[in-house]
């Protein structure tokens, strides 16, 4: 099991090292009107999921918005701190 900083840990050096078969370093370079995109379709999901479906399924949608929200701190070159102060 991974925690939000050990995923951000793991697509960091993704990155960093421009891993060619990484997906997350793709949706990076790709750019942020592409993951915002991405996150509006996940977001709504994670609705979807809360009013119809179970809470592992749930929880699941949930997982997937967290990665393309990471990825778009990748892209913008933000970082889990710089969110933490707003908490």
């Amino acid at each position: 099991m991974k925690s939000f900083d050990d995923l951000w840990l793991e697509l960091s050096r993704k990155v960093a090292t421009h891993d060619s078969q990484s997906a997350t370093v793709a949706a990076v370079q790709s750019g942020v009107h592409q993951i915002g995109k991405k996150i509006l379709e996940e977001a709504g999901e994670v609705w979807l999921a809360a009013e119809h479906q179970s809470d592992d399924e749930l929880a699941e949608e949930i997982s997937q918005l967290i990665y393309h929200v990471q990825t778009m701190m990748l892209a913008r070159g933000i970082t889990p701190d710089d969110i933490y102060k707003y908490l």
